[in-house]
């Protein structure tokens, strides 16, 4: 049982991320219905014994599989488009959070408040308390108010990588020179953990991303206190 929960997308914890869940239940219903299909029909071919050698054309069957798939994929691609204009819109953002990736660690400054910037190390396996996740805990997380419009500016100061938290439904790359932006809204309070997806050299694996979603009293003063 818990194999065959590993295969599923995470809890979501972001709008987006619930669309884009939909939108994958969408995609694969539709590829579910076709297999079925196909593997009928191929198996009513190879099983039967109706042959016809006068066969030369069937202009209905060919119209017929030819505007199918085509109204199929216009099912499919309207959402993923609408998806795609909903992930990079940035909305009136309340905050904004730039993340500096470097070989193999994640630096962060909160841009609206002064002084405001740390670096997040993954916690050694030997460092770690019992109740930790190996390879996901760090030394600093990155404290963020629920119910609040983010704004995350990523690059990178050295090599490629890839600011990424699934249950936001954020992957966004970091690259030298460049600044990247995306913006989520996390509608409940937690831990969401996250790693660089980017093959980005032998500590690949261990430059892992830990966001603490807090209410926004608790967040002011933790802003007060640093």
């Amino acid at each position: 049982m818990a194999t065959w929960s590993n295969l599923n997308l995470q809890d979501s914890a972001s709008p987006l991320m619930e669309q884009l869940t939909f939108f994958h239940d969408h995609t694969l219903l539709i590829l579910i219905m076709i297999t079925i299909l196909v593997g009928y029909l191929m198996s009513t071919l190879f099983f039967n014994k109706f042959t016809n050698r006068l066969l030369l054309e069937g202009q209905t069957i060919e119209i017929i599989w030819t505007i199918l798939p085509a109204v199929t994929l216009i099912f499919i691609a309207l959402p993923s488009l609408r998806l795609l204009y909903l992930l990079d819109e940035i909305s009136d953002p309340s905050i904004t959070l730039k993340s500096i990736g470097h070989q193999w660690y994640w630096s962060y400054e909160y841009s609206d408040f002064s002084d405001i910037e740390f670096d997040s190390y993954m916690i050694p396996n030997n460092e770690m308390s019992l109740n930790g996740f190996r390879l996901l805990d760090v030394d600093n997380r990155i404290i963020l108010p629920m119910l609040s419009q983010i704004r995350i500016l990523v690059t990178a100061a050295d090599v490629l990588h890839s600011w990424t938290i699934p249950a936001l439904g954020v992957k966004i790359d970091a690259t030298p020179g460049r600044l990247n932006q995306a913006s989520f809204f996390i509608n409940r309070p937690g831990l969401f953990y996250g790693q660089c997806s980017e093959i980005c050299g032998a500590n690949h694996s261990f430059m892992p991303i830990v966001i603490e979603s807090i209410p926004t009293t608790k967040f002011i003063n933790w802003i007060k206190k640093n």
